[in-house]
């Protein structure tokens, strides 16, 4: 049995289909965690989900910013940018099934392999949460998103204020600091306000914000946060922190990280793929 975490796919079946030949995936035997943003700007998103769908258990994923941004569009929350390509699954005869099955899956996820912990979220995690924490925290926007009133907090989530954690935070404003930063973190301080503006690479940090991970004192540093989200980082692999975006939309690559086995004598293999994709970054 082999584990391995995918980093953004947004659309690209194609793509998708390649790296799974070549790391030859067996549903029955191995087990994919994708690390958000299935859907969108690539070209068919509807063809990912349905993929993943027929996977059942083999496929665990957390939901990133555009698989909100898709749930958010479905109900009226939010219009559909001129760069998006959601079409294919809102006006699909299985629209439902498919997003019943996007709105099922998790904010973050925290496993156990070969004696260390991997935690899982799209984007990043605040220096005050812990493992533990990070997972009860998503589990609140989980519950509220497997909900009959999940199209109303879709009306509610966006916004960039409060831009900190305080564990005083109620209602709404709490569910949505909670989603921001699993889903849009990039840079913060070392207090943990968050910043979204700035979309560059790592060294183009505001003045008194670091990348999230950088932070001193971050309650995750002794666990393995695994994320995705930042494509002008790329492939980065520290001891702390694996960056998985590399750029696919964007004419990079996707890629597959395969989680070591002492058993078999390695420690972690990355796999890549080219894409086909030419569009200009974006978040």
């Amino acid at each position: 049995m082999a584990l391995y975490m995918i980093g953004d796919i947004q659309g690209c079946d194609s793509a998708l289909q390649r790296l799974l030949d070549c790391i030859s995936f067996s549903p029955s035997r191995d087990t994919l965690y994708l690390l958000g943003d299935l859907v969108n700007r690539g070209p068919d998103s509807a063809g990912v989900l349905r993929r993943l769908m027929r996977y059942g258990h083999a496929v665990q994923c957390v939901l990133g910013n555009h698989d909100l941004h898709l749930l958010a569009t479905s109900v009226g929350a939010r219009k559909s940018g001129r760069k998006d390509t959601l079409t294919g699954i809102l006006q699909a005869s299985d629209r439902e099934p498919m997003l019943y099955w996007l709105r099922q899956q998790r904010l973050a996820q925290l496993i156990t392999h070969d004696s260390f912990e991997y935690l899982m979220v799209h984007a990043g995690v605040l220096p005050a949460w812990t493992a533990s924490k990070t997972i009860a925290l998503a589990e609140e926007v989980e519950r509220v998103l497997q909900s009959p009133d999940w199209p109303d907090f879709m009306h509610q989530m966006y916004g960039n204020q409060p831009n900190c954690w305080s564990d005083n935070l109620q209602g709404d404003a709490r569910l949505r600091v909670i989603v921001n930063a699993l889903t849009r973190l990039r840079f913060c301080t070392a207090s943990g306000a968050m910043e979204f503006a700035v979309t560059e690479g790592a060294n183009a940090a505001p003045a008194g914000y670091m990348p999230w991970f950088d932070a001193p004192g971050r309650q995750t540093a002794k666990v393995r946060v695994a994320f995705g989200h930042w494509s002008t980082l790329g492939w980065l692999d520290r001891d702390d922190v694996i960056a998985l975006d590399s750029g696919c939309v964007w004419g990079g690559y996707l890629s597959a990280l395969k989680l070591g086995d002492v058993a078999q004598n390695f420690v972690r293999e990355l796999i890549q793929v080219e894409c086909e994709q030419a569009q200009k970054p974006g978040g």
